[in-house]
């Protein structure tokens, strides 16, 4: 992917897009538990009953369709993306059907993040379990969170932000570079 050009707030990301603060949306697709962090910081949990079956994919799509209507109030998705060499890939696959599939028809781009530069980009670590993503969130933000898939989506949203010159606290330098390995969508297209 070709990168943009580099602005003061990110040296490898675009000026930030349109007036106003960026609306960014972060996923962490699951099919029992999805997590999102909303444009404006809240997050939630989008939870399933297993016994429900492939329903629940449409309870996920009705949820996310809910949430982002005709899609004029998100300029862009940030989706954490599908684990590599995983038996969850196949099941986590089809929630990002679902979900990209409601992106696409409301018209918002979106960037897959793989796990590690997420946890590289929150904590500085490209490994490990989910206590450090946790603990990096409140130290930077003091954010807690319900349960680990909503730290997951806040530090998606995050990495929007950052990138797209809005970052809304500081990383060190080396954390924030991580996210030049992201396709992310071109600045034209996530300008309102």
């Amino acid at each position: 992917a070709q990168q943009p050009p580099p602005s003061p707030a990110h040296p490898a990301a675009p000026t930030a897009p349109g007036p106003g603060p960026l609306r960014v949306l972060g996923l962490d697709l699951s099919l029992t538990a999805t997590g999102i962090c909303l444009t404006d910081g809240a997050t939630l949990t989008i939870k399933t009953r297993q016994k429900d079956g492939d329903r629940r994919l449409v309870v996920i799509a009705d949820a996310l369709t809910s949430m982002i209507g005709d899609g004029s109030t998100v300029d862009v998705a940030v989706i954490e993306d599908l684990p590599k060499h995983a038996m969850a890939a196949g099941i986590t696959g089809m929630v990002h059907g679902v979900a990209r599939s409601v992106l696409l028809r409301a018209g918002i781009p979106y960037a897959l993040v793989v796990p590690a530069t997420l946890k590289a980009f929150a904590t500085g670590k490209g490994a490990g379990d989910k206590t450090p993503m946790v603990m990096a969130a409140y130290k930077r933000a003091g954010r807690e969170f319900g349960d680990d898939n909503q730290c997951d989506a806040f530090w998606l949203r995050a990495a929007g932000l950052d990138w797209y010159g809005q970052p809304e606290f500081d990383l060190p330098k080396a954390q924030r570079e991580r996210l030049a390995k992201v396709a992310w969508p071109a600045r034209e297209a996530v300008q309102r």
